[in-house]
């Protein structure tokens, strides 16, 4: 599997799950970053024991706290991170934070709607537009001259489930609250990759896959220790082609 390369990641979500999974297999690759950012809403909270638990023996590692629902606590925790960088930007976003509700047409309230678009739209949104100087910045300073993670890139991790043309193989959970907000994301990552391409930053989609987390439940196929080698090993190839794709953890084009 070939390296990332990347100098600087921020990972949102990072406190559990995926995004937890990819701050640990960040940090025990031989071209680790310099500067790992994992976000978490909650760092000082039990939930973020393990995080301080790798932040103690990574001073590659920090921990900050950003809340995607809040656009003051994303300004603030670009301002961290940007002290941090010393002049130097961002070459990887990660927009993994997401929450799911699996709620039948019949029952879905607006509480439901807003909040699942709240955090699996507006959040990705919000946290883009405030790192996006640094995401240039990085594009700018880079000697390469396609796209890649290396180089700048925003990744935004959707799902299978907010595919409009895989609903009927896959309505046995109906998600509805999900599955419009991640259409939504696809949506909202296609105009980045569009927007931000002759900035020299990448844009691109990444299914995880049905994963054994909080989120996904026990009776998934994959433990989150497959699914995020395969994703680090797609963002590891990923160049101008992938610019606005919709790809699955084992690089296989999804359909819209």
């Amino acid at each position: 599997m070939a390296g990332l390369g990347a100098r600087s990641v921020l990972v949102t979500g990072a406190n559990r799950g995926i995004g937890l999974e990819l701050v640990r297999q960040l940090l025990s690759k031989p071209d680790s970053p310099q500067w790992l950012f994992a976000c978490s809403r909650e760092p000082d909270g039990e939930r973020g024991q393990e995080l301080r638990n790798l932040v103690s023996k990574h001073p590659n590692l920090v921990i900050v706290k950003l809340d995607a629902t809040s656009p003051t606590s994303i300004k603030d925790a670009a301002v961290c991170v940007e002290n941090h960088l010393k002049g130097s930007g961002l070459n990887l976003l990660i927009n993994n934070a997401g929450v799911f509700k699996d709620v039948a047409l019949d029952a879905v309230d607006v509480e439901d709607m807003i909040s699942g678009y709240k955090i699996n739209v507006i959040g990705p949104l919000l946290v883009s537009q405030a790192f996006l100087p640094l995401l240039r910045r990085a594009a700018q300073g880079s000697s390469q001259k396609g796209l890649s993670c290396n180089r700048a890139a925003i990744i935004n991790i959707s799902s299978t489930l907010g595919s409009i043309e895989l609903v009927p193989p896959s309505y046995m959970n109906p998600a509805v609250p999900y599955r419009c907000s991640k259409a939504a994301l696809n949506m909202l990552t296609q105009c980045q990759s569009v927007e931000f391409k002759d900035f020299g930053i990448l844009c691109t989609i990444v299914h995880p896959g049905w994963v054994k987390t909080e989120m996904g439940g026990q009776e998934a196929d994959l433990t989150v220790d497959e699914s995020v080698r395969g994703i680090l090993d797609v963002l590891s190839k990923l160049s101008d082609e992938h610019n606005g794709a919709f790809i699955s953890w084992k690089g296989n084009k999804m359909p819209w």
